[in-house]
Formats: structure tokens, C-alpha cells, sequence
């Protein structure tokens, strides 16, 4: 671990390679209480129970096959409900098991930028979910990041292994309490998928205009394993950098990204996606939806093949709904072999004048059929996962769209 601190000093100072860089100085770092560890996710506050709810995180254990949540920088509930899924602070599964350190800084580089050494120079803690060989999560873990303190940093640390032969089903809300202004938010996650597996993976954000959020993701996926990752941002944010980078490294591996984003006036989102497709066979999806109602959106997407017969399309679709919103959608295609199929679609405009009027003869006020074609373009029904699954996924789009 010594060698990982290194780096990490040495990467401290560096800028954001895109988009507004911060000063970390300007933060503090929230004390750990462990003492303030519960067993279970219903005994939490009034208020942050529904904070959390607008994210579709909902407190009472029930329909779930496990629970995690981390209040600032202290992981106060990690319980598990199924047998075979395993949920735990990370700090923990590292003692529990040893063979956890060749897993660590594996799939995100620590020295990646000054946010991923900040997360290492700080010992930060999050969740390790696991799903052991065989084993199918009967419902979605599901988890909540919170920050409650004014001009704090709240550092996270991830790690998610689903094993052989197993389906694994998170779902996790990403909030903040009123009144904790001017906080930046830094998330490490560390995705392995093994032969066979399936992980699929759903974040609904609910920040404020004065939050900042740096996640930093990196997942690596394994002979006919899938990995699926839905995003949801209907909410004003400050500024947000989130690009997830997939590795198909197996014969056969599939990457799903589906994003849906809601772009409000002040808020500056730099959200994008990228698979490297490394195998023979390999598959990559990457859809994207935003809606600018006045800040500015960028979509990037990236996918690269220096396999052969692997195939991959990506789409970024966006609306400027008010003056002032800014959108640039930003589609990269690289192979570096000659049997590849790579395709992408990128448009950027308005709502179809003619669909208004149709739904309009139909009887709907202008407000309530623009409401209805945003609502459909934002729909995010995913295809080849479980029913129950798509609706928890559902309820939370709504919750969030709620609060939108």
C-alpha cells in the first residue's frame, strides 16, 4: 500500500484534464464516526430519510437484497438480506480478505488525477458488494452516498466483484442535505465482471447548484460477462466530470451505457462514456439523453477496438429547451484493425414543432404535450433486464423527475 501512497502524493497537485478544475484546498475533510454505525437504514433522520427518498433510496429494508449507505465520510449502514450477496464498508472487506488487495486501484489508476489521489491520500471508505459464484441478486442492492456538511469533500472508495455465473443488481442514490453548500463529491468505484456474470448498475443524483462531483469509474469485464450502467441528473448541480471507462477484456463481453440528464440554468455537466474493446466478440452500447433548460451539457463518448468481429454504436441525442442552454455533443470512434462495425448518431435541437401540434389536436394544452414528449424522451426502459428490476429502476426516474 505504501507504493500506492506515493502516487498518490505525486498526483495530488495535478489539474482536471477537462472541463472546471477546483482547489482542493478550499475543503475540508469530515472527521470518520464509526460510532455512528447502524444496523439498519431505518432508524435514520427524518430529514435525511427524505432526502435520500428523492433519490429512490427508501429506508425500511424491505424488497432488497441489501443495504449501504455513507454519510460523509462514514459508512453507517452496510448490511446484507440475500445469501451469496455480499455488502460490507470497505475498510472491513479488506481485513476480511487479503486477496482484496489485488483488486485495489486495478480498474481506476491512483494517480489518475488530484481526485483519485485525494481518495487514497485520505483512506476514504465506500462499499465492497459482492455476489458470489452462481448467485443471482433476487432484488437490487441498494445504496445511498450523503453529504450533510457545509464546504466538506466527501472521499469514496468502491468495489464490486460479481464472481462466475452470478447476477448482481445495484441501485444507488447520490444526495445532499439542505444547507450543505459549497461540497465536493469524490467517487473511485472499481467494476469487475467475471466469466458469465452480469452486473448492472443504476445511479440517480440529486445534488444542489452549489455541489460539485468528481466520480471516477472503471470497470473491466470478463469472457461472456455484461455490464449494464444507467445514469439519472435531473438537477441543478454545480459542475460534474463523469466518465466511466469499460474494458472488455473477455471473449464476448457486453457494455451498456444508458444516461439520462437534465440540464438546468448555472449547472455545468461534462458526462460521457467510453469502451475499449480489447476481445474478439465483444459488444458496446452507449445511449445518451440530455435536455438543456438553460446550462451547459457535454456529451462525450468514446469507443476504441483493436479486436476483431467486435461491434459497438453510440448515440447522443440532446434538447435545448430555453435560451441559453449550451450543448455539444462529442462522438469518438477508433479501431485499429479492419474487422470492426462501429457506428454513431449525434443530434443536437429542439422538440419537433408538428409532435406539439399532433398531441395538441388531441386536446392537450402546449405545456402538457411538451411535458409529455420530454417525459418519453426521458424514458429509460432497459432492455434484457428483470421486470422487477426495471420497475425499482422506474420508481427511482420518477422520484427524481419529481424533484426535478
Amino acid at each position: 500500500m505504501e507504493n500506492l501512497k506515493d502516487k498518490a502524493k505525486k498526483a495530488i497537485d495535478k489539474k482536471a484534464s477537462y472541463a472546471e478544475d477546483l482547489d482542493l484546498n478550499k475543503y475540508k475533510v469530515p472527521a470518520l464516526e464509526d460510532n455512528e454505525r447502524l444496523n439498519n437504514p431505518s432508524v435514520l433522520g427524518q430529514q435525511e430519510k427524505e432526502r435520500m427518498l428523492e433519490v429512490g433510496f427508501v429506508a425500511e429494508e424491505a424488497m432488497r437484497s441489501g443495504s449501504f449507505v455513507q454519510k460523509d465520510n462514514s459508512a453507517i449502514v452496510a448490511t446484507s438480506a440475500q445469501p451469496g450477496i455480499e455488502v460490507m464498508r470497505i475498510s472491513e472487506a479488506l481485513k476480511k480478505y487479503d486477496w482484496l488487495k489485488d483488486y485495489y486501484w486495478k480498474a481506476v489508476e491512483v494517480d489518475k488525477d488530484k481526485y483519485t489521489a485525494h481518495v487514497e491520500a485520505n483512506n476514504a471508505d465506500g462499499y465492497f458488494i459482492r455476489s458470489l459464484p452462481g448467485v443471482k441478486s433476487e432484488m437490487p442492492v441498494q445504496t445511498c452516498l450523503y453529504i450533510s456538511s457545509a464546504n466538506s469533500i466527501q472521499d469514496v472508495h468502491n468495489i464490486i466483484i460479481a464472481e462466475e455465473n452470478s447476477e448482481l443488481h445495484i441501485i444507488t442514490g447520490c444526495t445532499v442535505d439542505h444547507g450543505a453548500d459549497h461540497a465536493l463529491h469524490v467517487g473511485v468505484s472499481e467494476f469487475y465482471v467475471k466469466k458469465n456474470a452480469t452486473i448492472s448498475f443504476t445511479m440517480i443524483h440529486n445534488w444542489s447548484k452549489t455541489t460539485d462531483v468528481r466520480p471516477r469509474t472503471g470497470i473491466i469485464i470478463n469472457e461472456n460477462g455484461a455490464y449494464i450502467n444507467n445514469y439519472v441528473l435531473m438537477c441543478p448541480v454545480g459542475t460534474i466530470q463523469s466518465y466511466p471507462m469499460a474494458r472488455c477484456i473477455g471473449k464476448n463481453a457486453t457494455a451498456r451505457f444508458n444516461s439520462v440528464i437534465v440540464c438546468p440554468k448555472g449547472s455545468l455537466m461534462d458526462i460521457g462514456g467510453g469502451v475499449l474493446l480489447e476481445a474478439e466478440g465483444s459488444r458496446a452500447e452507449i445511449v445518451a439523453r440530455s435536455i438543456t433548460t438553460g446550462g451547459e451539457v457535454i456529451s462525450r463518448g468514446i469507443m476504441n477496438a483493436t479486436a476483431p468481429r467486435v461491434k459497438g454504436h453510440l448515440e447522443c441525442t440532446s434538447l435545448i429547451m430555453d435560451e441559453g442552454g449550451i450543448s455539444d455533443a462529442i462522438p469518438q470512434l477508433r479501431a485499429t484493425v479492419p474487422d470492426v462495425d462501429l457506428t454513431h448518431e449525434a443530434a443536437v435541437g429542439r422538440i419537433d414543432e408538428e409532435e406539439i401540434e399532433y398531441l395538441m389536436a388531441r386536446g392537450m394544452s402546449r405545456e402538457k404535450a411538451t411535458a409529455t414528449i420530454v417525459h418519453g424522451f426521458l424514458n429509460m426502459d432497459i432492455p434484457g433486464l428483470p421486470q422487477v428490476l426495471n420497475d425499482e429502476i422506474k420508481k427511482a426516474v420518477e422520484a427524481a423527475q419529481a424533484g426535478m
